[in-house]
């Protein structure tokens, strides 16, 4: 138990009551982290635009038992807002983000991984590259990237 700090992107929601959310982080320390986050759904959280899908942050997390993180606080580092304005974008975004959600492991090194989303949710964010090119790109390097992790182990 203890206190961690790490950047991290929501990949996952999960609401848990009227007022608290469940966000699954990946991290490049921790891999793949389930947080608490309390009153995160209120209107005047601090916490509002940090734990937001796909918003990534500067994170103090509190370590408890289990395999769950309570959220001590946050600062948004980019929330990819541009995301949020087209339908296709928000479409690609989040099927990469749940293939990440699906190949990442918890308490695993995962550095190249997170690298390899924040580069491709910027350029479908800030760019007008064609959009199934970079989902294309996105399978062929996260394929190679997990390549190479399984011939490490």
């Amino acid at each position: 138990m203890g206190i961690v700090r790490t950047k991290g992107i929501v990949i996952k929601i999960a609401n848990s009551s009227e007022n608290d959310k469940i966000l699954t982080i990946l991290t490049a320390e921790k891999g793949k982290i389930r947080a608490f986050c309390k009153g995160a759904k209120k209107p005047k959280s601090s916490f509002l635009a940090s734990t937001e899908f796909l918003s990534f942050s500067d994170m103090i997390l509190f370590e408890g038992s289990g395999d769950m993180y309570s959220l001590n606080s946050a600062e948004p580092i980019n929330v990819f807002y541009n995301l949020r304005k087209d339908i296709d974008r928000l479409m690609y975004a989040s099927t990469i983000a749940q293939i990440m959600n699906d190949v990442c492991q918890e308490e695993e090194l995962s550095f190249n991984r997170l690298q390899l989303l924040l580069n491709t949710l910027y350029v479908i964010s800030e760019t007008e590259k064609n959009l199934e090119l970079v989902f294309s790109i996105f399978r062929i390097r996260l394929l190679a990237i997990l390549r190479i992790c399984s011939k490490i182990k």
